[in-house]
């Protein structure tokens, strides 16, 4: 396919040689009837119980999108790639998809470490991600559209509620072994001391590990009355398995999560979870008729009535009609023009309004905790009333200078504070 239209014509038959080329056809005549965007999720590896389904939800939006025009008359054309559970695979595929196919928009990555392993690549490279992840923050690049959860929407709510509705100031912390389980660790901590709590532990092990014993051990034998998890992948399986196994109860000892979702949880088994506590925007519980409907159409979509959907899917699937809109209102679809039409753009998505804003590529979502029940769902137990503005680069307790956004060439000028 590397032949152009001009080369192809002077060495085949002319108009009759083309006809007679039916794999070529639709490519030569119909590219520019299309426009091309790029995807990266792990279809395989250990992340790939989440990130077939972050990837599922991106070609939704799409195929609504095309079956509803399009965007500016075009046909949107999604070049999917594998980053199979490797950082490493995410830094090539970004590269494959900016140099080679010369996509500008690419919707990717789930964990931490593969965003920051295609960053440079985007930012060298002028493209522009769309990132579907709640994260740690501290983090503002003009190359990213960040439209999941920072800590302010995710741990400001949850941390002071554990405290003083639960009743629980002893928290042991523990993680998966990478930036985000640590950089979220380092602001609970700081929330645990200003509501009157402690934490007596801060632990981790590798992601993807699947032997748990030991660690469950030094739980049971630590004197805390809380475990605040940000363990990711298959190894939340594992350890919630083990916890019930060693006859640990979340009646009395929950684990409150910020990565634990339905996906897990059905993954899992719902009795290994019953009783535990998340803190997400987005959960498929919403009893809204808009939820309720994405939730009977994803299904539709993967041909599963019992698939579950969850936060980052939710992100993954509104952030495609995110970038539809700012490339109409941009009529373009440069990083340029697409990062000038995103900003402030709002939608309509199935947990509740979203918008992104302008001063900082990210997304004001509204907070939500829940319980999860025996039938695998959250039980929505407190929200917000209203979206909270996103906050990735303030550390608690003190106001920062906004160098993340600055630096980016961000406008930082109408940040709250």
């Amino acid at each position: 396919m590397s032949m152009n239209r001009r080369r192809f014509l002077s060495t085949s038959a002319g108009v009759a040689g083309l006809l007679a080329a039916p794999t070529i056809l639709p490519r030569q005549l119909f590219a520019a009837d299309t426009i091309k965007v790029g995807s990266i999720f792990s279809l395989t590896g250990g992340l790939s119980i989440v990130e077939r389904s972050l990837n599922d939800a991106t070609r939704m939006a799409v195929t609504e999108i095309n079956a509803a025009g399009g965007v500016l008359g075009k046909q949107i054309e999604v070049i999917a790639e594998d980053g199979a559970s490797d950082p490493k695979n995410y830094n090539e595929k970004a590269s494959k998809l900016l140099l080679q196919d010369r996509v500008s928009s690419v919707f990717a990555c789930y964990t931490s470490a593969s965003r920051k392993a295609v960053l440079p690549v985007f930012e060298r490279r002028n493209g522009l991600l769309f990132y579907p992840t709640y994260y740690e923050g501290f983090e503002c690049s003009k190359n990213v559209v960040y439209t999941g959860a920072v800590p302010n929407q995710q741990l400001s709510n949850f941390i002071p509620w554990i405290i003083k509705t639960l009743g629980k100031k002893k928290f042991f912390i523990v993680g998966s072994n990478y930036i985000y389980p640590r950089e979220m660790a380092k602001v609970s901590k700081v929330l645990i001391e200003q509501n009157g709590g402690e934490w007596v532990a801060d632990e981790y092990l590798e992601l993807g590990h699947s032997e748990w014993a030991s660690m469950v051990s030094k739980i049971k034998s630590s004197g805390c009355d809380v475990v605040l998890s940000n363990v990711v992948g298959d190894s939340v399986i594992a350890f919630y398995r083990e916890f019930k196994n060693q006859g640990l109860s979340h009646e009395t000892l929950p684990i409150c999560a910020t990565v634990t979702s339905e996906i897990e949880i059905a993954a899992m088994g719902a009795e290994y979870a019953t009783g535990s506590y998340t803190s997400f925007p987005y959960f498929q519980a919403i009893d809204t008729p808009a939820n309720k409907d994405f939730v009977a159409r994803y299904r539709k979509f993967v041909g599963d009535e019992n698939a579950v959907t969850h936060h980052a899917l939710e992100s993954s699937y509104f952030q495609v009609y995110l970038w539809k809109q700012a490339v109409e209102k941009s009529a373009d679809t440069t990083t340029e023009a697409v990062r000038a039409g995103v900003g402030g753009q709002t939608f309509d998505a199935p947990g509740g309004k979203v918008t992104v804003e302008a001063e900082n590529l990210h997304t004001a979502l509204t907070p939500r905790i829940a319980q999860w029940q025996a039938d695998g769902q959250g039980k929505i137990v407190d929200a917000y009333a209203a979206p909270e503005y996103p906050l990735p680069y303030v550390a608690y307790g003190e106001k920062q200078d906004n160098l993340f956004c600055t630096a980016s060439g961000l406008d930082t000028s109408k940040l709250p504070g």
